[in-house]
């Protein structure tokens, strides 16, 4: 780091200097001038759209279907209905499926009341669906409603897949769409079908019916308002939330970067950045003080930044991928170069945040930039063939009535991401939420993950179109496609040591997507799959119990293992994978020392950890 680059990262950093070096002007610029700057001519904006009124409709449309392009549900319908109407065999199986399941049930019925009778002796529910757990469910006729739905929706399932000749896409869209319409009519989500509301009415005196009135009543108003959700108001960015002390030090338009103050009178000389998603704000990684990564890495003698993504808006629909690697990936590392010069830095990538800095990291590795000691990936995918129902939501005719949504608004809304995910897990984050709600009139008690949950952030345009064509439609990463500053990149460059972290139920990220990482970089890598889901597993804090897993080492050189295999010979161990990373990043970090300075230059105009780009 030269004195040259020092001063022009002064400048960003709020002091002021007589003329501002062209190699950071990108920081102090608007976002257009970011994109025109960075982005090779290759790569340059697109032509204006000649169909600005086929855009218009689209972006109409999209308001009434959620954002789902109908041309893709009846295209996938149409493949596998036909292909289905010319499969007479498979039909006959069906058929043959049905009167033998409506003997089986009609059996049970007639002997639904005979002593010893097992409750589900036609089909039982999976272990995983918890909506006919509670022992009320397993008395008459509620078990036989129950077992009526699942036959109902087994049927469904086994109709839906398996024909021959359906695209796999397609058979994956039927199915699940099919699903979606089934849950919804599912039992336990009626009052005069679900035993457990009945009781509770029965108990209450129907006081249950009047408190989810007024829960239903509190959340529309509060929908229309634009209010947040009940119960958030405990939790509070920067007061209770997001509370771990630090610094603003750095600030582009983009980003603003965190430095935390040590809790440790010595600290390791390799820095830790952690680099976020930005489809959510930084602080899944600084909760509450009992669940917070930084406040545990700081106790271990680390020194912690975090990049904080501003949340764009329409002002902001030409920002591009590659500046979130530019704006955001190395201009911390520049900064961070200016506290702790000549030193390596403990790089972490949480879900897109980890697809980028892997994107970065090859970049830099085919560069000849070693400022990287360690890469560290949580939950983030290189590879997209299999990224789970997610997947479902990505073609070229839903890709593009999404662009068309995002043309018209400039961004992608919160509410289109939310509702995205939600329905990949919709038993459990919206039905069983309405029920427990509205017919029980109970509220589940606020958590942080919650609030942090419903705060969500915006897309702009040109990012997301980009993001979604060259890495989920065309895969270029994996294959070998994707071009930096005009060249491509390979993740074979990559000889860093890697720490992958894959989550056991994980619906935006599986992890045997995430464990592709194996084949695709020439590093060591140490595999680790934890319990929990895609934010619950990776927010595991040593204190809490019940965490669990896996954890295996594959050296540069060893011979792949595939996830199946490696599900069988990998060791079990108790208790959280932060403890298990914390070791790991130890052993490749130098000598305890002095903490490093608070920022650089003059700070003073920035704001005090968590900054102001969260709150937007």
């Amino acid at each position: 780091m030269n004195v040259t680059q020092a001063s022009n990262l002064l400048l960003a950093g709020g002091q002021l200097t007589s003329e501002p070096p062209v190699d950071l002007v990108k920081n102090s610029a608007t976002p257009a001038a970011i994109v025109q700057q960075h982005l090779p001519a290759a790569d340059a904006p697109p032509v204006p759209e000649p169909y600005p009124l086929d855009r218009a409709f689209h972006a109409m449309l999209a308001r009434f279907t959620g954002g789902i392009s109908p041309l893709a549900l009846s295209l996938a319908y149409l493949d596998w209905s036909s292909h289905l109407a010319a499969a007479p065999q498979r039909q006959l199986e069906r058929a043959r499926d049905i009167v033998g399941d409506t003997s089986r049930y009609f059996d049970a019925l007639a002997h639904a009341a005979a002593p010893g009778q097992n409750p589900w002796s036609v089909i039982k529910p999976q272990a995983k669906d918890r909506r006919f757990a509670a022992p009320l469910w397993q008395s008459p006729p509620f078990n036989l409603l129950a077992q009526s739905f699942l036959l109902g929706e087994r049927w469904w399932h086994d109709a839906a897949t398996g024909v021959r000749g359906v695209a796999p896409t397609n058979e994956a869209i039927v199915e699940f769409s099919g699903r979606q319409m089934l849950d919804m009519l599912a039992p336990s989500n009626f009052a005069a079908t679900n035993p457990e509301v009945l009781q509770k009415a029965f108990q209450s005196g129907g006081e249950n019916f009047v408190l989810g009135w007024q829960n239903w009543c509190r959340d529309l108003t509060r929908m229309l308002s634009t209010r947040e959700p009940a119960g958030d108001e405990q939790f509070v960015v920067g007061k209770t939330v997001a509370t771990s002390p630090g610094k603003v030090v750095y600030r582009n338009e983009l980003i603003e970067l965190i430095q935390y103050h040590p809790t440790t009178e010595t600290v390791r000389p390799e820095p830790i950045l952690i680099v976020p998603a930005w489809i959510m704000k930084y602080y899944i990684l600084d909760l509450s003080p009992r669940n917070s990564l930084v406040k545990y890495l700081t106790g271990e003698g680390f020194t912690v930044f975090a990049i904080s993504w501003r949340n764009p808006n329409a002002t902001d629909r030409d920002v591009a991928f590659d500046d979130y690697r530019t704006s955001g990936v190395l201009a911390a590392l520049d900064a961070i170069a200016c506290i702790l010069p000549r030193r390596k830095v403990h790089a972490l990538g949480y879900c897109l945040g980890g697809t980028l800095l892997s994107i970065a990291a090859a970049a830099m590795a085919r560069d000849g930039d070693n400022r990287l000691k360690t890469i560290t990936m949580l939950a983030a995918q290189t590879d997209f063939t299999e990224a789970g129902e997610l997947t479902l939501f990505i073609n070229e005719s839903q890709v593009s009535f999404l662009e068309d949504m995002m043309w018209e608004r400039g961004y992608l809304d919160t509410t289109q991401m939310a509702g995205a995910f939600q329905l990949l897990r919709s038993n459990d984050l919206i039905w069983s939420r309405l029920s427990h709600n509205y017919l029980m009139g109970e509220r589940a008690p606020p958590s942080d993950l919650m609030t942090w949950n419903a705060d969500a952030t915006r897309l702009p345009y040109r990012m997301h179109s980009e993001y979604l064509r060259k890495l989920f439609l065309s895969n270029d990463l994996a294959e070998g496609r994707y071009r930096v500053d005009g060249k491509s990149i390979s993740l074979s460059d990559i000889h860093t040591p890697m720490f992958v972290v894959g989550t056991v139920r994980d619906h935006v990220a599986p992890w045997p997507s995430v464990y592709k990482i194996h084949y695709q970089v020439d590093a060591d890598v140490t595999f680790l799959l934890t319990s929990g889901g895609h934010n619950a597993g990776i927010v595991a804090p040593p204190e809490e119990p019940g965490h669990s897993y896996q954890v295996m080492t594959k050296a540069e050189d060893a011979p792949y293992v595939d996830s199946d295999e490696w599900l069988k010979l990998a060791p079990h161990a108790k208790g959280s994978w932060w403890q298990e990373w914390s070791r790991w990043l130890t052993a490749r970090s130098g000598e305890l020392g002095e903490p490093p300075r608070m920022g650089f230059g003059n700070v003073n105009s920035l704001p005090d950890a968590p900054g102001d780009y969260v709150h937007t």
